[in-house]
């Protein structure tokens, strides 16, 4: 297989990650998935800046991270109700509880501050270490930690849950 071959595939497998990082910072799909064609369309237009020795996921993920401060730069945020893809594919008690908790969660993550969703999306829910989260957002290793610390205890209020 080429480079290019192989570059492309590696963004193929990154899509369900792509997506589910552009929803976390978004706060819904539609935006989300605008983000994610765009930040695909950025990595592919510079494929050629992409180091084979660097993660390409990090790359992408700051390029998508790129592409969302472009887009809070260009626009007034309009708060949107958030209606998840899956309503109505599930029925019974148990999954109207996890649907139920899901929305609390997503609802709880569209109130934290902009740095703090960032940090939470990037370390909770891509699984990106500190380090690599700092690398990144070109912050500082204890930056990252803190803004971690404040967005969980946050979330817990929110939610409810004791600390």
């Amino acid at each position: 297989m080429s480079q290019n071959a192989d570059y492309i595939q590696g963004l193929t497998d990154l899509l369900p990650r792509l997506r589910r990082l552009a929803r976390t910072l978004s706060g819904n799909a539609f935006d989300a998935d605008d983000l994610v064609q765009v930040a695909l369309e950025r990595a592919l237009a510079r494929s050629d800046q992409w180091r084979p020795d660097a993660r390409l996921d990090t790359w992408v993920f700051g390029i998508l991270r790129n592409a969302w401060l472009d887009e809070l730069r260009s626009r007034t945020r309009r708060l949107r109700v958030f209606a998840p893809e899956e309503a109505g594919e599930h029925v019974g008690e148990p999954a109207i509880e996890r649907q139920s908790d899901a929305m609390s969660v997503a609802a709880a993550m569209a109130r934290l501050p902009d740095e703090q969703r960032e940090v939470v999306a990037l370390v909770l829910v891509e699984g990106l270490s500190y380090r690599e989260t700092a690398d990144l957002l070109d912050l500082p290793i204890g930056t990252v930690t803190s803004r971690l610390a404040r967005a969980r205890s946050t979330l817990q209020n929110l939610l409810g849950e004791p600390a």
